[in-house]
């Protein structure tokens, strides 16, 4: 009898036990929970390369124009902890804000900051925790490119060769002064059927029309007509491009330029009462396709970057780009920003 009545007993002390474990489990959790509150989910900002950043806040909206007291704030970034003594790019501000004075490719990353402060005086300290993905990103590289299709002598003529690279030399220095560059991409000669008059001979040409000295990235944007659609379609280019505020960046007096000269040879070859030259430009064949590219190591993402959707984004970890693309491409042996290449 007494063994049986002691089971119950034991049981019971077993239960109060575990009661009272679970109690102080929620109560340490409960405890925790009141000084520190998490932001879990990083936000992404985007930050152009070689510029200064926007602040980068270490506080939430809720708090942003709330009376703390004693704030204290501390920055860890990709490489650790974050010093703005020792850190010249990399500066916190009084308010606690980040702030990069010329961001480069190896500082995209992923930044927490840690704020501690008192609602009150009386209140018990608190703690915030922020985490940001901060991305790199260029504007994308535009060009144009241009088709036109000429009249030609016998495809193995010597004189098709000597016409092409005549034709280069002129659109080259018609656009010298806008600080662009042409680039020769195709030339094809072929044997076209026509209706009336049998077979002839065709010059296919393919150019491109881009900034100079593109490998080197934008010139500092110091002008308030700095976003890209403006930029492009921008007249009076060759002044900004002097002040080496921006590079030609393909604006429209450059297309224009280039149609005018085409359109200049159909009127002189109309006004000639002589035959025709045996190589001229065929009137309607140039055709002109804006096109984009971002440099190797970025892309463009419209479903993971919604607030950058025309950003040249540096790449993320597990994706890389290798040429003049417009996509990052996946790579999961890819560990860093702005990978070029998958080993």
């Amino acid at each position: 009898m007494e063994a049986s009545a002691l089971g119950p007993a034991r049981r019971g002390r077993r239960r109060t036990r575990a009661a009272g474990s679970l109690l102080s489990r929620a109560a340490i959790l409960l405890f925790i929970s009141a000084f520190l509150v998490r932001v879990p989910s990083s936000v992404k900002v985007y930050v152009m390369l070689h510029q200064k950043s926007p602040h980068v806040l270490c506080v939430t909206q809720r708090l942003r124009n709330a009376e703390l007291i004693d704030p204290s704030f501390q920055w860890h970034g990709p490489k650790g902890k974050i010093v703005s003594v020792e850190n010249r790019t990399a500066q916190i501000t009084s308010t606690g804000s980040l702030v990069f004075q010329n961001f480069e490719e190896s500082m995209s990353g992923i930044y927490t900051c840690f704020l501690e402060y008192k609602p009150t005086v009386e209140e018990i300290v608190k703690r915030l925790q922020l985490k940001y993905a901060i991305y790199a990103y260029r504007e994308p590289h535009y060009y144009y490119q241009f088709t036109a299709r000429y009249h030609a002598a016998p495809c193995n003529s010597i004189y098709n060769i000597s016409f092409e690279k005549k034709l280069i030399q002129i659109l080259s220095k018609l656009l010298l002064d806008l600080s662009c560059e042409i680039s020769l991409l195709k030339s094809e000669c072929h044997h076209v059927k026509m209706q009336r008059a049998g077979l002839q001979n065709e010059l296919f040409f393919t150019f491109s029309v881009s900034s100079l000295d593109t490998e080197k990235g934008p010139k500092p944007c110091t002008d308030h007509n700095c976003e890209p659609s403006k930029r492009l379609f921008k007249v009076g280019m060759k002044n900004w491009a002097s002040s080496r505020q921006l590079h030609c960046a393909v604006p429209l007096e450059a297309k224009n330029l280039i149609e005018r000269f085409f359109n200049q040879q159909v009127e002189i070859l109309g006004r000639r009462a002589e035959q025709l030259p045996e190589i001229y430009y065929i009137e309607g064949t140039l055709q002109m396709v804006w096109i984009n590219r971002c440099f190797p190591g970025y892309g463009m993402n419209v479903q993971q970057h919604p607030k950058c959707p025309e950003c040249c984004v540096i790449c993320s970890p597990g994706s890389y780009n290798p040429r003049d693309g417009i996509h990052c491409l996946q790579c999961n042996s890819s560990l860093v920003y702005g990978a070029k290449t998958c080993l």
